[in-house]
């Protein structure tokens, strides 16, 4: 049970139980939904087979819609009442079959609202695509197909079409279209004269048809051809094409040849030939090099020229005629219309130059061809309009006997007509040349042109040398190269500059390019510099055959023994350095080599032809460790080797030294990598006197001991910290590594008595054999402070008093103060005494 509604429903009015709906839905066919049942997305989409042949409604899909309570689902875009949804489970549905062809998509949009009219859900887009089923035959497009085709037609290039049209989705092979050739008649001369394009219903010629089909006697021919749609598969509806076809002559035909005046004052366009392809279907276009619509072709094969014409600018066209069909296939090969400008004289001669200028040489002979001048005319070669003929008209200044020169009345050659042409006479001529076509007759046109001839002077003296030889120069084979050896000079008598500028070069005795020379035209000189080595044992004499040449090339004489001149090199012996085998020598020994050892053998040899006695010696042997015998150059060890004073390498200079005059010598360093052996004991590095540990024993509280060995890192790391065998030792210490060459020391129990102890510390190293020593390290333990600092027993104050000096310092005060009461007392004394005596003295002087 259910309540549609084409825009609205009212759940209120459709109240009966769910699980109903459910059971009723079992029985029912429903569409396979392509998406989840309850989809998030506010736009759906759903494909329905057009033609549906079950039970409707035909439910379709789930839409995501959550009701509560009464509220009214609107359905828009819905406007022949074809769809609905199902109030009580939200599923879309289909009330009856769809037509693709009458409309292949259907766009609902769903909206719920409450009683309130508010929408209650965003607005839901449901997109239905009605699925394509073959429910459409082929349709032709005429009843009857005709077509001509003519003789001479391409296998191939099709001549006409069959064509149809089927009403299902083009995208599917519903109306995937294929055509196919049924019948043929008549077939002869070939039952498989004909083909058609399976896609597109072209109709063309076979390969043997196209051969065949000159020779038939065969006028017509009728084709029954087939239109079946669903591609290739086996299946479909068919129609089949009743198709005609006249064969007709081939008219394709090279056109004659075609003369057109240049400049011609016609109306243009103007028709110059045509052409013609029987057939129904033909298409004409030309090619060729010519400006863009300078030639046209028409519908029916009419060819145009659209404007005048210049045989100058271009005297033949070749156009090339295609004809081809709606494809842009051609039927046959293209037609070539050959299309000549005739000419007029309407270009007179032009010069490739205004004026000529040439240099001629004052002893030219007779009848030699001095210049040619050219001139050109734009007009027809073939005709008299660009026959040119050449004329002296006039000579500056002229001859004794007229004209000095001729021109060649057709070629245009000047040559010299005198052989006594000489600068003194003249060194300049101006002649006037007339170039008129026409072949000069009267009527033609014409130019002039000058031509300037410079008479010049002619190298006919060679250079010589001012002398014939130079030297013997004499040099020690140790000269610097750069050495300038000697100065050559050689004159020439010829009066233009640049026949003056000469060159040198040495024809023999420098194939080792031992000597370098370099000329100055200018002057006339070139100076031989040394450029390689002297080397006596080699050559002790060199012999150079210098020769010298103008830059301008000689006329009329040859070179004679005069442009020639010998240099005499000799090469003076010096003695040389010994050379040493190698230029560095490097030995690797151990530092505890056996002393006597010999470390390597050092040789040298002594360029020198007469050799003297060499001799070998060390230097920079700061710590005399080795030696060398003064004739074999044998290295041996004299003193006890110690790596650790040298670091790795030690060089040593070696001597060679020859007896020669005088003493030459040569040194080269002797690198001696002195390898490590483990001869040094690790010791303690650093002051630990300010060092403690507070006793009872503080948590993370240690001392970093370091130690060093001078070995090498092979001998010596990682370094091994131990405490030395004893109990006590062990049970009051700890020693921790850091790393190869640091250890923390460390309370072995909470509570040692406060004192410097005396921690017996095994030090190690890592060497074969290794070697180890005892240290002792004190250690101060200590009463600490809160901070960690010993506590310090309270001494006397530097500046306070003690209790002696105290004491003493009150009875010294005390036994002052009685001195002076003392003195004091006997003074009032004694002054009391005096009193009394002069009192009494008194009386005794007034008694009577």
């Amino acid at each position: 049970m259910f309540c549609p509604s084409r825009s609205m429903m009212r759940v209120s009015r459709c109240m009966f139980p769910v699980w109903l709906l459910i059971i009723y839905s079992s029985f029912i066919q429903v569409f396979p939904v392509l998406s989840a049942i309850y989809p998030t997305s506010s736009e759906e989409h759903i494909e329905v087979p057009e033609n549906y042949g079950g039970s409707f409604p035909l439910y379709l899909k789930k839409i995501n819609i959550t009701l509560n309570g009464e509220a009214d689902i609107q359905l828009a875009g819905d406007k022949e009442g074809l769809f609905g949804i199902d109030p009580e489970s939200g599923i879309l549905y289909v009330s009856r079959p769809l037509d693709r062809e009458k409309q292949a998509f259907y766009t609902l949009q769903v909206t719920v609202k409450d009683e309130d009219k508010q929408l209650v859900f965003n607005l839901v887009t449901i997109t239905i695509a009605v699925k394509d089923e073959n429910d459409n035959m082929p349709v032709l497009t005429e009843d009857m197909f005709s077509g001509i085709l003519s003789k001479g037609t391409k296998q191939g290039t099709s001549f006409m079409r069959v064509s149809a049209i089927d009403l299902d989705d083009p995208s599917t092979p519903n109306a995937d279209l294929r055509y196919k050739i049924l019948t043929q008649t008549p077939s002869q001369p070939l039952e498989n004269m004909f083909q058609v394009d399976s896609r597109t219903g072209a109709i063309s010629l076979s390969a043997e048809g196209s051969s065949l089909l000159d020779s038939s006697q065969v006028s017509n021919y009728k084709l029954v051809v087939q239109v079946k749609d669903l591609g290739n598969q086996s299946l479909g509806y068919r129609a089949l094409a009743n198709v005609e076809i006249a064969v007709v002559e081939n008219t394709w035909i090279t056109p004659s040849p075609v003369l057109l005046q240049e400049h011609l004052n016609v109306t243009y366009p103007k028709k110059i030939s045509k052409v013609n392809w029987n057939s129904r279907e033909v298409h004409y276009y030309l090619k060729e090099s010519f400006p863009q619509g300078l030639f046209i072709i028409d519908l029916e094969g009419n060819i145009y020229v659209t404007r005048a014409l210049d045989r100058e600018s271009q005297a033949e066209y070749e156009i090339q005629i295609f004809a081809e069909n709606k494809d842009g296939m051609l039927y046959n090969e293209p037609l070539e219309l050959l299309l000549t400008v005739m000419d007029e004289n309407d270009n007179g001669p032009v010069f490739s130059q205004e004026i000529y200028q040439v240099e001629l040489e004052e002893n030219t002979a007779k009848g030699s061809e001095i210049i040619t001048v050219k001139a050109e005319d734009a007009d027809d070669p073939k005709t008299n309009n660009a026959k040119i003929a050449y004329e002296i008209l006039s000579q500056e200044p002229q001859g004794s006997e007229g004209f000095l020169f001729h021109i060649g009345k057709d070629s245009g050659v000047i040559t010299l007509q005198d052989s006594e042409l000489k600068t003194n006479a003249a060194k300049y001529y101006h002649l006037l040349v007339l170039a008129a076509d026409l072949a000069g007759t009267e009527g033609g046109l014409s130019s002039t042109c000058s031509v300037l001839i410079k008479v010049v002077d002619v190298n006919d003296s060679p250079p010589v040398f001012s002398q014939t030889k130079y030297g013997p120069f004499s040099f020690p084979e140790d000269t610097e190269v750069g050495t300038l050896i000697t100065t050559i000079t050689a004159t020439d008598a010829d009066e233009e500059m640049k026949f003056k500028f000469v060159n040198f070069s040495v024809e023999s005795g420098n194939e080792d390019e031992t000597f370098k020379i370099l000329s100055n035209p200018q002057n006339g000189t070139a100076s031989i510099w040394l450029e390689k080595e002297f080397d006596y044992e080699t050559v002790q004499e060199y012999v150079l055959i210098v020769s010298v040449r103008n830059d301008e090339e000689l006329v009329g004489k040859e070179q004679d023994a005069s442009s020639t001149a010998t240099v005499h090199v000799l090469v003076k012996d010096v003695n040389e350095a010994p050379v040493l085998t190698q230029k560095r020598y490097e030995v690797s020994i151990p530092e505890s080599i056996a002393l006597g050892t010999v470390l390597l053998t050092v040789k040298a040899t002594d360029p020198d032809i007469h050799t003297p006695l060499l001799s070998y010696s060390l230097r920079n042997d700061s710590m005399n460790w080795f030696s060398i015998d003064k004739y074999s150059g044998e290295v041996r060890v004299m003193q006890a080797l110690d790596r650790e004073m040298m670091q790795d390498v030690y060089t040593v200079q070696v001597i060679a030294q020859d007896k020669g005059s005088p003493s030459m010598m040569v040194t080269a360093d002797i690198a001696i990598h002195i390898l490590d052996v483990n001869d040094n004991s690790p010791f303690l590095v650093g002051d630990y006197s300010k060092s403690h540990l507070c006793t009872p024993q503080r948590e993370k509280q240690s001392i970093i001991i370091s130690a060093f060995d001078l070995d090498g890192a092979e001998n010596s790391v990682p370094l091994i910290f131990a405490l030395a065998n004893s109990p006590m030792l062990r049970r009051n210490w700890r020693i921790n590594l850091i790393n190869d060459t640091h250890a923390y020391l460390t309370m072995g129990i909470s509570w040692l008595e406060p004192k410097v102890h005396l921690v017996t510390i095994i030090l190690k190293d890592s060497g074969t054999p290794s070697k180890a020593q005892h240290i002792q390290l004190p250690v101060t333990i200590c009463l600490c402070t809160m901070e960690g600092e010993c506590m310090q027993e309270v001494g006397r104050m530097e500046g306070k008093p003690t209790v002696i000096s105290a004491v003493s310092v009150i009875v010294g005060t005390l036994g002052t103060i009685g001195f002076f009461v003392l003195i004091i007392f006997v003074h009032l004394t004694l002054l009391g005494a005096n009193k009394k005596k002069k009192r009494k003295a008194c009386d005794n002087l007034y008694s009577p």
